[in-house]
């Protein structure tokens, strides 16, 4: 056996054993979803986030009324997404549709100066927390969440976890691990050393969060 088969074979026997597998969760209970809605909406709002609660068939509808509230111009989004193609649908004529179809390097100076809004469908929701996830892609890569002023965000009521680990196991990341995930949590904050708080100082100043409710819920 040589230095390097040596060097291996004392590797190979340090090496830890494998974990025992997560045991299976329970998907919650009708009671249960209804209380992590709550509880998450009770955290965005502790967050400084606004929250908006609709049904599918509504949603659109109030998220652009809410919008022709604020100075938004051009938004940002997956405009070939199912929930790009409702909203699309019910924005106001002034609103201009931008979508993150070319090379950042092309229209940086756009993006950064004349974006309003970027709006953004989320893959899970933590109740605990009042936090936010997203697995960005192609179409829908971080910057639409992290760069415009205004954040708008969509999440159903049945993908919101009581916590992190109930998300990786209800959105079986082990199956498909993302590559990238976001977690937001209210809009953007920082202190400096007085422990002074400002909003939108590394990204969004707003963060607006829709909930939707499965058919015959109530708000």
């Amino acid at each position: 056996m040589n230095a390097r088969e040596r060097i291996l074979a004392k590797l190979r026997a340090a090496a830890p054993a494998m974990p025992p597998p997560l045991p299976e969760m329970a998907p919650p209970a009708a009671g249960q979803t209804a209380d992590l809605n709550a509880q998450f909406q009770s955290q965005l709002v502790a967050l400084h986030a606004q929250v908006i609660v609709a049904d599918e068939a509504t949603w659109r509808h109030r998220l652009a009324e809410a919008i022709m509230d604020r100075p938004v111009r051009r938004l940002l989004a997956d405009w070939q997404s199912d929930a790009g193609r409702a909203l699309a649908q019910a924005l106001p004529a002034g609103v201009d549709k931008v979508a993150f179809d070319r090379p950042i390097e092309d229209w940086k100076e756009v993006l950064f100066a004349s974006v309003d809004a970027g709006f953004s469908v989320a893959d899970a929701a933590v109740a605990a927390t009042g936090t936010l996830i997203f697995a960005s892609g192609p179409r829908t890569p971080r910057t639409v969440s992290l760069v415009p002023p205004l954040h708008l965000a969509l999440v159903y009521a049945e993908r919101i976890y009581a916590d992190l680990r109930s998300a990786m196991v209800g959105g079986r990341w082990s199956a498909a691990m993302p590559t990238n995930l976001i977690m937001v949590s209210g809009p953007s904050k920082t202190a400096d050393i007085q422990q002074t708080l400002a909003y939108g100082a590394h990204g969004p100043k707003e963060l607006m969060v829709v909930v939707v409710l499965p058919d015959g819920a109530q708000p």
